[in-house]
């Protein structure tokens, strides 16, 4: 009896562990995940209205100098070097199937971003960096904006 008894321990210690180190090594983390967002994003992986220029070696919002004007748990507002661009990032949802973003590019003047898009972010494993899945949901906080008539269909609707 007392054999089967630590076995069942040493099942439930082992059982324990992994969960343990699965923890440790999830995708996406519970909190601050704007900060997550803006260190791990996949650049290149952007819908093009929003992506720089690919450069060689460059993969991060850092790596193209993208400085950090804003950041709470939930939001950030990063911009371009020279101010000629900038990217709101909201977090919409986490979970184990990625994180659900609205991206836009908000108007200097306050109003109507130019552009605005759902984003699921993804990655296979914790060493990864996040990348941009394109994504027909939609949520009541991020309405599609497109940049220009040209690209509505690539981007949800918007046109005539």
């Amino acid at each position: 009896m007392k054999t089967k008894m630590e076995m069942l321990v040493a099942v439930a210690a082992m059982a324990c562990a992994s969960i343990a180190l699965s923890a440790e090594d999830a995708p996406y983390p519970n909190e601050k995940l704007a900060a997550f967002v803006v260190e791990k994003l996949d650049v290149t992986s952007l819908p093009t209205v929003y992506r720089p220029k690919k450069q060689k070696g460059k993969k991060t919002l850092t790596d193209y100098g993208y400085t950090v004007r804003k950041l709470d748990e939930m939001e950030a507002l990063v911009e371009e070097a020279g101010g000629t661009r900038r990217l709101a990032i909201k977090i919409l949802q986490e979970g184990t199937a990625g994180i659900y973003a609205c991206l836009a590019e908000p108007a200097r003047d306050g109003g109507d971003p130019k552009a605005q898009s759902v984003i699921l972010l993804k990655r296979k494993d914790s060493s990864d960096l996040l990348k941009v899945r394109e994504t027909w949901r939609e949520f009541k906080s991020c309405r599609a904006i497109d940049a220009s008539a040209d690209n509505s269909a690539e981007y949800g609707g918007g046109g005539d």
